[in-house]
């Protein structure tokens, strides 16, 4: 079908037979081992190998970008495995300085291992080339960032990565392959977390990489298996089944994110907005490289207007909410919110709240919002 119907078609036929008396629904194999003699083969050798309900979630998600996916346990062990590959005979790791602060742990991790990690504003092209010229890199970039929602300019990074003979990954969680195709861009990976927007319900814990460097995805698969990072059947299964709605729910979450941060922006309780579709020096960037929507996650920073601290007045607005569910991570299809400084390590402002839009009505999130906010009052 490669040829003839889009993505999103093939994405919802991956993984199904069509065979006469057989199910429609891609199949759940819980299987560790199978039958095998001689030579073993390479997907079918032992569990830990390969399992048909890997390889239907990576046919659908690599077709998005028109290139091969590997699965992984979590986005955590996607990222491990990149960063043990592609870090080989490297010295640093360029990272976004407002990044998603698990890439920036699990990059100090590496460095008694010898691969330094190095954070610059991705935004400032300038410093990314100095960087990236200065030892032998990896450009790990994120765009739009969590929880900032920064936008970094692809083709801009792609070229100093180029000069430098420094692979470019780029963590494409919070816009997803329906939105941003950082491979079209000049990546050498997308990566993601499988656990967000992608299988879409809070309900899955995986990872995978997208690319399209055959022998950068064979070095992955070597390093899921030999390091175990495998995601099971029923997650694997989960995650597909959410993907193959990703274009309905993306769609419904980035028109409800966008008039959102549209009426955060004038609130009285709210000093901040963060969001790509909003004005910024980032929006001309953001529309070349995310042409159908900005994606679900938007950020802002309340005005506690002498009601104490920011942090006070924002733990206050995410425990008023009725509708909006306190918790973390993203991309589902309930709304969910918190104080993003809560964590240990995290850079965002004390008073910073990230809100990921669901697929409720955006009046009804737009009510409950204004309610929350309405509890920071001068005493």
């Amino acid at each position: 079908m490669s040829g003839t119907f889009s993505a999103e078609s093939r994405l919802i036929h991956a993984g199904t037979a069509r065979v006469p008396a057989q199910p429609a629904a891609p199949p759940l194999v819980p299987a560790s081992i199978y039958v095998s003699e001689g030579a073993p083969r390479r997907d079918r050798g032992y569990g830990r190998d390969g399992n048909p309900g890997w390889e239907a979630l990576e046919e659908a998600l690599g077709g998005l970008e028109d290139a091969a996916a590997v699965a992984f346990a979590s986005g955590q062990a996607a990222s491990m495995a990149l960063m043990l590959t592609l870090a080989r005979g490297r010295d640093r790791i360029v990272l976004p300085a407002d990044g998603y602060y698990g890439a920036r742990v699990l990059a100090g991790k590496l460095r008694p291992h010898g691969a330094v990690p190095v954070h610059v504003d991705l935004q400032d092209l300038a410093a990314v080339a100095r960087a990236l010229k200065a030892a032998p890199s990896v450009l790990w970039a994120e765009t739009p960032t969590n929880p900032l929602l920064r936008i970094a300019d692809l083709a801009g990074l792609a070229e100093a990565a180029a000069a430098a003979d420094a692979p470019m990954v780029v963590d494409n969680t919070t816009a997803t392959s329906m939105l941003q195709r950082p491979l079209d861009w000049g990546a050498a990976a997308s990566l993601y977390s499988l656990t967000k927007a992608i299988s879409g319900h809070s309900d899955v814990i995986a990872g995978a990489v997208v690319s399209r460097d055959t022998e950068l995805l064979n070095d992955l698969r070597a390093w899921r298996s030999s390091g175990g990072g495998i995601p099971g059947p029923f997650e694997a299964w989960l995650a597909l089944r959410g993907l193959k709605t990703l274009p309905l729910r993306i769609a419904r979450q980035s028109d409800s994110a966008l008039a959102i941060a549209g009426h955060l922006a004038g609130h009285r309780h709210v000093r901040a907005v963060h969001y790509p579709g909003t004005e910024s020096s980032g929006l001309a960037i953001a529309r070349q490289q995310m042409p159908n929507g900005f994606g679900p996650l938007l950020s802002f920073e309340v005005d506690p207007a002498g009601a104490g601290t920011a942090q006070q007045a924002a733990d206050r607005v995410v425990a008023s909410a009725r509708l909006i569910l306190p918790a973390t991570s993203f991309g589902g299809v309930e709304s969910t919110w918190e104080r993003r400084a809560r964590w240990p390590g995290e850079t965002a402002p004390e008073g910073l709240i990230r809100l990921s839009v669901g697929v409720e009505p955006a009046a009804d999130l737009i009510a409950d919002i204004d309610q929350a906010l309405n509890t920071i009052e001068v005493p």
